[in-house]
């Protein structure tokens, strides 16, 4: 087999997922598993059975396809014979919306590989010898595992999706997206300085988010919120990396929501640890202390990240952010007073109803953090929202004010010392395509490769296929780029990934969208 990340190693070994599935598959006497990167790889197999890729991030998925070609594999499935590796992929991108990889890929695995990547390689090594579509059909008996070639999207005369449908009885209408339910999460089984973080073991703490803010993939797309069992889980895996690195990461959406979160500070507080670099993923505001802060200081870490959103209550309320400015206030006091320098926050522009007196609002918010902790250092990261699958917002698009409000958050804070990091606009309109694409895009992301692969790059691409109709397949063009990236979509629009089922159905979604 070879397990490929569609991106450089620093990059590629610091995915804690992608560690995981390697190093489950590198413990099994069955499988002979070997890494590939886009910038260095283990030495590959002369002949591949298996090639899988792992895809976190939508801009990384064109990079599939040269991978593919390197290894002399035909990049479209229906092109692959009996010579040819099965090809399949996993990870949040393709477990949220697949449809525009799908024509790449012989088999997609939905949800937490724990349980399904061990029945995927057992169920092949039980179907050897049999050809490649008669595996293929009994792997899609399989609970989470996803063979697109058994899948015929349908569309109407006005170029819309009408359905996805099973091409035959026996296969089965819907899949559902897997889900480990055991009290211990993963941690690092590689550690080295080559990582985009050097030299750190991470600690998965929580899986999903109690909190459920309406935008969020990594909430809702994993649900239920699970955390990780302090004794038999977090401590083990911290003591395990402690013995190889002094830099430990504690990692999830929402860490400090762990309902035995004090407990695993208080054991941290030990004199054993004092050389210890401790560092947190994104913590929530009201959650913060100054125990936390203090511990954090003692463990040479010198900030705290949190996400805000917005300096607006409206908007706040809006996506479900149970904050409000006092406790935001309070976490930047905590923060100097447990003897940090450093405040990281995170929000977003062009979410819906937003307008410009929110931006005024958010602006406002942050000088007077500034105000009130002068000896901090701020740093704001703000992105464009981008509608996910699953999500309670999976309907609505991308803001074209976005771009200019980015611009002005930037004017407004810059001078007073405040850092600003935007995303690109430019990027959350490709990842807004991807993520709400279905089959269509496939002979757009394989135009777009390489040198192509720029915003514009992917619009000339679009219009070329648009106009040209080539994936005849589908009997149906392209739609509008606009109505794809920018349009607020009916509830009763059929969706690219309705005949795959995320953790909430869609009643409870749109229910989840209109407690707004």
């Amino acid at each position: 087999m070879v397990l490929a990340f569609p991106n450089t190693y620093s990059v590629g070994i610091t995915s804690l997922g992608f560690q995981i599935i390697w190093a489950t598959l590198a413990q099994r006497t069955d499988v002979d598993v070997r890494r590939l990167f886009t910038d260095q790889n283990d030495k590959l197999h002369r002949r591949i059975d298996l090639f899988g890729i792992s895809l976190s991030w939508e801009l990384d998925g064109p990079v599939l396809l040269d991978l593919l070609e390197n290894n002399k594999i035909p990049i479209w499935s229906h092109k692959r014979s009996e010579e040819d590796p099965i090809v399949f992929g996993g990870g949040q991108v393709l477990t949220a919306n697949p449809e525009p990889f799908a024509p790449f890929l012989d088999v997609i695995l939905l949800g937490d590989g724990e349980n399904l990547l061990p029945a995927f390689i057992e169920k092949l090594h039980e179907l050897e010898g049999i050809s490649r579509d008669k595996k293929l059909k009994i792997l899609s008996q399989i609970a989470g595992i996803y063979v697109p070639a058994f899948y015929e999207p349908q569309y109407n005369s006005n170029k819309e999706l009408i359905a996805t449908k099973a091409i035959d009885s026996d296969i089965p209408k819907q899949i559902t997206k897997q889900t480990w339910k055991q009290n211990t999460l993963s941690h690092s089984t590689v550690i080295t300085p080559e990582a985009a973080w050097p030299g750190i073991h991470m600690v998965e703490v929580v899986r999903s988010c109690p909190e459920l803010c309406r935008f969020c993939l990594a909430s809702y797309l994993n649900l239920p919120f699970r955390n990780s069992s302090l004794d038999d889980g977090l401590i083990p895996a911290i003591e395990k990396g402690f013995a190889v690195t002094k830099r430990i990461g504690l990692l999830g959406a929402s860490i400090t929501q762990h309902p035995e979160f004090d407990e695993l500070l208080t054991w941290l507080d030990q004199d054993s640890f004092e050389d210890m670099r401790l560092s947190l993923s994104s913590v929530r505001a009201t959650t913060v202390n100054k125990k936390m802060t203090h511990l954090l200081s003692r463990r040479n870490c010198k900030s705290i990240t949190i996400a805000i959103e917005s300096g607006s209550q409206k908007i706040r309320d809006l996506v479900n952010k149970k904050l409000n400015e006092e406790e935001i206030y309070s976490a930047a006091r905590y923060a100097h007073e447990g003897g940090l320098s450093r405040l990281k926050l995170y929000g977003m522009v062009g979410l819906p109803t937003e307008t410009e007196e929110d931006i005024e609002t958010t602006s406002d918010l942050l000088l007077k953090i500034k105000r009130k902790s002068p000896s901090l250092k701020l740093s704001f990261g703000v992105s464009t929202f981008v509608p996910k699958a699953h999500t309670p917002f999976q309907w609505f698009g991308v803001r074209t004010e976005a771009k200019k409000r980015l611009q002005k958050l930037g004017k407004r804070l810059k001078p007073h010392g405040i850092e600003v990091r935007p995303e690109s606009y430019g990027w959350s309109i490709i990842q807004a395509l991807i993520s709400r694409s279905d089959r269509r895009l496939a002979p757009v992301i394989e135009l777009v490769r390489g040198s192509q692969n720029t915003l514009g790059g992917w619009k000339k691409a679009y219009k070329i296929i648009q106009e040209k109709d080539t994936y005849s397949s589908t009997n149906s063009q392209l739609p509008d780029w606009e109505e794809i990236v920018h349009n607020q979509w009916e509830h009763d629009r059929i969706l690219p990934w309705m005949h795959l089922n995320g953790p909430l159905k869609v009643e409870q979604l749109i229910k989840h969208q209109k407690t707004l």
